[in-house]
């Protein structure tokens, strides 16, 4: 059963400022792990995310791209099985992690 997909403004952004061919790929990802973006230990595709100096996600998970750099931090609303995606970002120096933990704190 696939999750309903959500993208916060910020993300909707992230997607729009990606060139064509980025975007595209991010856009099968997603589609994919839409299918089960459960955390991998409980049989899905989601990498989970945990609490670091410099961010505290736990509760969240990633999708890696690794091929294109850019990483896509999500969250699960489980109760009505959405997958919100909170940033769409190129991962240097855990840059999208920090994106993340403040558009978390809004």
């Amino acid at each position: 059963m696939s999750w309903c997909v959500e993208y916060t403004y910020e993300a909707q952004d992230d997607l729009a400022s990606l060139d064509n061919s980025q975007r595209i790929q991010v856009l099968k990802s997603i589609k994919k792990v839409s299918g089960n973006p459960l955390p991998a230990a409980e049989g899905g595709y989601g990498k989970p995310l945990g609490n670091r100096q410099s961010s505290h996600l736990a509760g969240y998970l990633k999708i890696k791209l690794k091929k294109l750099g850019i990483r896509i931090v999500y969250g699960l609303v489980r109760k009505n099985n959405v997958m919100r995606v909170i940033v769409i970002s190129v991962r240097s120096d855990d840059t999208v992690y920090k994106i993340a933990q403040d558009r978390i704190r809004k």
